[in-house]
């Protein structure tokens, strides 16, 4: 069966892509729109062609399978579908629904003219894959909208809605009813004009001042660090202005396919499958619907709690807030409208919008009006005993089939379930991440008893809110905070062996992570840490390696960012890290106390001991079955804790080191230092004496 459908409309042949769910170029989609070209050509009582696409939207771009896959021999390829667009003497109108990215805008671009419905959007996003748009993308825009738009689309990879596509001339007219019946009377009056109809390639490119290149290698500096696809682009547009377009057209190209083969593209495409597989839950069939919730309920205004109010609202979801004093109430309610001005500030929400999701809240101190809540989620101290004391009154309260779930970080949710038996198929855990309306990530922590149904609810909830939630069983920590033990762990360690926290944070920010460990520390809170420690030794904090300098900083009212001092100082208004030599002395106090040498460390050898233990205690995780698949550590890790995307996280780019080199220095470092993070993982071992990888592992799964 034909991908692409050939009907007449009168005087118009339109020639309609169905390849579901998104219409991607696929083996057999060229095929059928070359054909379907040709055979408009060749009708004498067709005198123009409408390309459009079936169901939600027009072309997404190209089968990103086949950046790893052959082309299979013999089958028409994009070019072929460009070079008969621009041969045909008769005018193709590409009619955009839903979205034209990537290689669909290529294709629009390449038809002579471009429809559009008001909803629609246009990009070239191809960045966000590590490459820049190999068919022509970087030549035709710049001509069709500027060099200057052109160069921030492609770049930024962020895409154009319908009106700003228009104005830039992207689009010739934005069809406001019947798509398909506006590109058909557009399409039949174009083909009564005489030709040749205007083909973008054409078009004279003009640029008065090159500095805009130079100025956008400059703005993404810092976001870019590390990156070749970003520069790759800028210099595709730069050719779009310095050689005549088909010698544009393969400088694109050449520049293209060196970065498709990259490590940075090979990461960036693992993360886009990724996403998509932490949809599926193995076991749960497609017949498993979710639950519809139509109110919601949050017990807890705090920061916590008042960001996760904040999704339900931002997703049309009514939602109780509850807190126990009116003054706290107060307090956090003030803070949610103070988050939504501003972003009502930064143009990225409408007074009316901001207003309606105001309304969704409705505030109160009094727990019986979470009733008719068909979730509600706690977000209170993380202390078991409070966990417990408040299901308890959920119990009492909550309708018999809510979903219950603990907005923790650590605790057994097993053990809250386990609280209030009656109900176990209905408690699991959530695990937001700070500031809850703002973090992408939520760990759906499933519980042993919960039901299919609610799990796979709550994991609709969080797509619902915009989030990527992923699912991990119950362990200490989940996947992203039990690594990260490990992380922080370390960089803490090697501090106290003459490290300076400096030279780790440089070495991890170099390497492409957000901030280094011991900024992040600074920036979460040492005292949240030291009181852990506290708990656990009866309210004397522990001192184990890699606790003493944290405990001496806490034990001064060092906190971190918050106080201005901590693993470094802070001056007022600025949240630039300055060393401390106060902090160099408690290192050395730390060395005498534990009888240590205090010695130089080099640049590898901070990486591997920051990052091999993610890796050992991630395999560890995947293992035991907390997690369901490699790639779902990688996306934890990049959403959560500023994990470089284009290294496509720890696990994938475990791969690229080789696990047998990643394994032979866990061992070595077990042997030297004995912390029980460098304890070999079973699973690292075996894929590493086997030659084989964690997305190897996951496809065996």
């Amino acid at each position: 069966m034909s991908m692409v459908g050939y009907e007449k409309h009168g005087s118009v042949a339109v020639l309609t892509v169905d390849n579901p769910p998104v219409n991607a170029m696929s083996p057999g989609v060229p095929k059928g729109i070359c054909e379907g070209v040709a055979r408009a050509n060749a009708e004498d009582d067709v005198n123009a062609i409408v390309l459009i696409g079936a169901g939600r939207g027009f072309i997404a771009g190209a089968d990103i399978r086949y950046f790893s896959l052959p082309w299979p021999d013999g089958e028409e390829k994009f070019a072929d579908i460009i070079a008969a667009f621009e041969a045909s003497p008769k005018p193709v109108v590409a009619a955009i629904h839903g979205h034209a990215l990537g290689g669909g805008l290529e294709t629009a671009m390449a038809c002579h003219y471009r429809v559009i419905v008001p909803s629609a959007r246009v990009g070239q996003p191809e960045v966000n894959l590590g490459f820049p748009p190999g068919a022509g993308g970087t030549q035709r825009l710049p001509r069709l909208a500027g060099v200057k738009v052109a160069l921030d689309m492609i770049v930024s990879g962020r895409p154009l809605k319908a009106p700003k596509a228009a104005e830039a001339g992207i689009v010739d007219k934005v069809i406001e009813g019947d798509l398909l019946e506006g590109a058909v009377a557009f399409a039949a009056e174009k083909g009564t004009q005489d030709g040749p109809h205007q083909r973008a390639r054409d078009i004279e490119i003009k640029l008065e001042d090159r500095s805009v290149f130079d100025a956008m290698r400059e703005n993404i500096k810092r976001k870019a660090r590390g990156m070749r696809a970003p520069y790759a682009c800028i210099e595709c547009v730069e050719a779009a202005v310095d050689l005549p377009f088909d010698e544009g057209v393969a400088r694109e190209r050449e520049i293209f396919e060196v970065c498709v083969a990259s490590d940075e593209s090979r990461a960036m495409r693992h993360v886009f499958f990724a996403e998509r597989a932490a949809r599926k839950i193995p076991g749960i069939g497609k017949d498993v619907k979710p639950r519809t919730i139509a109110k919601a309920g949050v017990l807890g205004a705090g920061t916590m709690g008042g960001g996760i109010a904040m999704n339900f609202a931002n997703a049309g979801i009514p939602v109780t807030l509850v807190e126990q004093s009116q003054e706290n109430l107060d307090r956090g309610m003030g803070v949610i409208e103070r988050n939504y001005a501003n972003t009502l500030a930064k143009g990225r929400l409408s007074q009316d919008a901001m207003d309606a999701c105001m309304a969704r809240i409705t505030p109160t101190v009094s727990m019986e009006d979470l009733g008719d809540a068909d979730i509600i989620i706690e977000a209170v101290f993380e202390l078991m005993a409070v966990k417990k004391e408040v299901f308890a009154k959920l119990d009492a309260v909550a309708k018999p089939d809510a979903i219950l779930t603990s907005n923790t970080s650590y605790l057994d949710v097993n053990e809250i379930a386990d609280s209030i038996p009656g109900r176990a198929g209905n408690v699991l855990g959530t695990h937001f991440f700070s500031p809850a309306n703002v973090m992408r990530l939520l760990e759906v922590v499933r519980t042993d008893n919960v039901s299919d149904e609610n799990l796979v609810t709550t994991m609709a909830i969080g797509q619902a809110m915009r989030k990527l939630p992923i699912v991990t069983g119950v362990c200490h920590g989940f996947i992203g905070n039990r690594m990260l033990e490990g992380y922080f762990g370390e960089a803490s360690i090697m501090i106290e062996e003459g490290a300076r926290p400096l030279h780790i944070d440089t070495v991890m920010y170099e390497y492409g992570m957000a901030m280094g460990p011991l900024a992040v520390m600074d920036l979460a809170g040492l005292d949240i840490g030291w009181s852990k420690r506290k708990d656990a030794g009866g309210g004397v904090a522990t001192e184990g390696r890699g606790a003493f300098v944290s405990n001496r900083l806490c034990e001064m009212g060092r906190f971190g960012q918050k106080t201005r001092r901590g693993f470094y100082v802070y001056e007022e208004g600025s949240r630039r890290p300055v060393p401390d030599p106060e902090v160099d002395q408690l290192t050395l106090d730390a060395a005498a106390h534990y009888g240590l040498e205090h010695r130089e460390f080099n640049d590898q050898e901070i990486l591997e001991r920051c990052l091999y233990p993610l890796i050992n205690i991630g395999a560890d995780i995947l293992h035991e079955g907390h997690a369901l698949r490699a790639s779902d550590i990688d996306l934890v890790y990049i959403n959560g804790y500023g994990f470089p995307t284009w290294r496509g996280g720890p696990m994938h780019w475990a791969g690229t080191v080789g696990l047998n080199a990643v394994y032979e220095k866990v061992c070595a470092y077990h042997e030297t230092l004995g912390f029980d993070h460098w304890k070999p993982s079973p699973l690292l071992k075996k894929l590493a004496e086997e030659g084989k990888t964690f997305e190897d592992y996951d496809k065996e799964q």
